[in-house]
This record gives structure tokens, C-alpha cells and sequence, in this order.
């Protein structure tokens, strides 16, 4: 609450954020006791609680939706859309390929609700469920970093706020199903910088780092992870400044996290 004067125009904000983080920190801890002096089971229950925290702080952004949006950020922001997508013929190069191109690049939007559970599944198969709080300081410092800015660029979505310019032309079920998702459960706050590209690059980050015998997986997810971002783009659901900001709010956290963890890694054995 220390940064409620920078948010005098929201008035749905008051004394939520503060409560939600109380509430999420003595859930935190509770289930730590559990595990140590319980049972196991809650310990495995903490490994994929932070996938439904997520969601909460995600919701939680909502409290921080402006009174009215000014639009000045987006009318910047739609100018380069319309290079990159018309000018440099992005659009046309995605549906040259008929409906496996933006089929391929919806499909991926979609598939980032479950990356998460993925990521959790795969270090589980290679016995390194050690790793999982690594992971999630890694992945949530890209996630929720994302969500932080959202207050501090209040801004509406392409496909809302410019439905005419340079909308994809194919539709498939994934399309259809992503455009239901956000109908559904989206938030309104902004869209500066791509929490799907945040996470998505996040993850890949992570994975890398963690699972240095089976790079692979890592270099696959942020390979996934250019997928997401260019999907952004295309199907509207983000500007290009969105998912670029996206990028590199991944890059710099991811870095910083692995710095940290190196270094304390390398001060224990020491």
C-alpha cells in the first residue's frame, strides 16, 4: 500500500492487495509446517500451489483498473504493429501457409495456461523435485514482474481498442477458444509488457538452467516461447512493444535470479 498515492485514479483499489498478501504468506507457511511435522503429502501440495496463487495475483491486477484509459501509449504502440504486420507483411507470411500457420501460433497462445504444470510434470520425471522452488523463483520473478507493471501502463489490447487493423483473416477452433478464455477470465488493467511472453520465456529460462543434462527441454521452451510472442502479435491479443518488453523483462530477472542462486549455491559449498 506503500505505492497507493501513484494510483489515486483507481477506484476499485483499497486494502485488497495488502490482505491478499497476508492471506498468500500465512498459506505459505502453514503448509510448510504441515510437510515438516504432518505429513509429505502437503509438501508435494505446496509444489503446485503457487499454479493457483498465480492466477489469484493475476485476478488481484483487476483492483488496479484505471477510472479511464488515455490511450496514449497504445496510439504509439499500433503505429509499429502496422509496420511489422502490414508493411514487413508478417500477416501474410503466417496465412501464406493456409490455417497450420495461424492454427500452430493460436494453439501455443493456448497452451501457456498449462506450462506451468508441464514444467513442475517434467522436473518430477527426472527426479528433480529439489528444483522446484528454483524454478518458481525464477519463473515468478518473470511472471509476476509482469504483473506489477501492469498498473504503471494502464493500456487496452489491440484486438479491443483497434479491432479493424490488420486482424488475422483465418479463424480456427484454437482461435476461437483463446478469444473465449479472455471474454471469460481476462483482466482489463493493461497489456504492457505480455505476461503470456514473460512467463513463457521465463519458463524456458528457468528449465535451462535447471536441467543442464537435458538442455534440450529449455532450448525447446524458448524456442515455444518466440511462438507465444509472435502469436501475441498476430492474433491481437498483445502490441509489439508488448511482447518485446516481455522479453526483456524475462531476460533481466531470469538473469538476475540465476546470478543469485549461483552465488548462493557457491557460498554453501564454500
Amino acid at each position: 500500500m506503500a505505492l497507493g498515492p501513484q494510483f489515486r485514479d483507481r477506484p476499485h483499489l483499497s486494502f485488497q492487495p495488502l490482505i491478499i498478501f497476508c492471506v498468500v504468506f500465512l498459506l505459505q507457511v502453514v503448509f510448510a509446517q504441515l510437510d515438516r511435522r504432518v505429513s509429505p503429502v502437503f509438501g508435494t501440495v505446496r509444489d503446485w500451489l503457487p499454479m493457483l496463487l498465480t492466477l489469484v495475483a493475476f485476478q488481484e491486477m483487476e483492483y488496479f483498473l484505471p477510472s479511464r484509459f488515455e490511450h496514449h501509449y497504445e496510439a504509439a504502440w499500433i503505429r509499429q504493429d502496422y509496420r511489422l504486420l502490414h508493411d514487413w507483411h508478417l500477416r501474410e507470411v503466417i496465412e501464406s501457409f493456409g490455417r497450420l500457420g495461424p492454427f500452430y501460433l493460436e494453439l501455443c497462445y493456448l497452451l501457456v495456461y498449462g506450462l506451468t504444470a508441464y514444467c513442475i510434470a517434467i522436473l518430477y520425471l527426472n527426479e528433480s523435485r529439489g528444483s522446484i522452488d528454483l524454478f518458481f523463483t525464477i519463473y515468478l520473478a518473470g511472471t509476476l514482474g509482469a504483473y506489477a507493471l501492469f498498473p504503471f501502463f494502464p493500456s487496452e489490447p489491440p484486438r479491443l481498442l483497434y479491432p479493424t487493423v490488420e486482424i488475422p483473416t483465418v479463424t480456427t477452433w484454437a482461435r476461437t477458444l483463446n478469444l473465449f478464455v479472455l471474454r471469460k477470465g481476462t483482466i482489463h488493467v493493461g497489456v504492457f509488457p505480455s505476461a503470456h511472453v514473460s512467463s513463457a520465456f521465463a519458463a524456458g529460462w528457468a528449465m535451462l538452467f535447471l536441467l543442464r543434462r537435458r538442455r534440450w527441454i529449455g532450448w525447446t521452451l524458448l524456442l515455444y516461447a518466440v511462438s507465444v510472442s509472435l502469436a501475441t502479435i498476430y492474433g491481437r491479443y498483445h502490441y509489439t512493444a508488448d511482447a518485446l518488453a516481455g522479453f526483456g523483462l524475462s531476460a533481466v530477472t531470469s538473469a538476475v535470479c540465476i546470478a543469485l542462486l549461483r552465488h548462493s549455491h557457491g557460498s554453501s559449498n564454500g
